[in-house]
């Protein structure tokens, strides 16, 4: 197999089959990343589409500065952002669960350990949906993708202090939704 960047050369020379070969390898990691983002699995596939198009038709723009993950992830970070302040969620975070696969349950653990195992998911999903789209991003970005400070500076075209921050921030918003969401709901009598 070729490497990224000949891939990227040949793409931009008019190869179908190298940028045909780039969608392959990155398509299924910016799927799941875009249904992070959005809580939508319909909303993410569409998303990770159109930027597919969008970088064919903008692959010669591409000036391997940074990596191409890291470029195609900054379309699709944008159009989801586009898409969201257009549209407000119109499903809740328990509806894009269960379409998303994401539950698959592992054969060897109890009911129990399942369960609990459903419900952190639950807290998770819930908590980030209560945060702002900037807040989101940072924390998707490091905590489910796993990027440096760096590259998620250089996704989200903002310094590194600022990741820092809004990470920090991101954090604290979580920690305070976990709190909320597994208090034990009081009954007034």
């Amino acid at each position: 197999m070729k490497d990224e960047s000949e891939l990227v050369r040949e793409a931009q020379r008019g190869n179908s089959q190298s940028f045909g070969e780039l969608v392959r390898v990155h398509q299924d990691r910016l799927y799941n990343s875009m249904v992070h983002v959005l809580g939508c699995p319909e909303d993410a596939y569409d998303i990770v589409q159109d930027t597919f198009v969008q970088a064919l038709l903008k692959i010669t723009t591409f000036n391997g500065q940074s990596k191409f993950y890291t470029w195609i992830y900054r379309i699709a970070f944008n159009r989801a952002m586009t898409k969201q302040r257009r549209q407000r969620p119109a499903i809740s975070v328990e509806q894009s669960r269960e379409g998303s696969g994401w539950d698959l349950p592992d054969p060897t653990d109890s009911p129990d350990k399942e369960l609990l195992r459903q419900e952190r998911v639950v807290f998770v999903r819930r908590a980030l949906s209560e945060l702002s789209e900037e807040h989101r991003a940072v924390m998707v970005l490091r905590e489910v993708n796993n990027y440096d400070y760096e590259t998620i500076a250089t996704i989200l075209e903002i310094s590194v202090g600022t990741v820092r921050s809004r990470l920090h921030r991101a954090r604290a918003q979580m920690r305070q939704s976990f709190e909320r969401l597994q208090a034990p709901e009081t009954v007034d009598s």
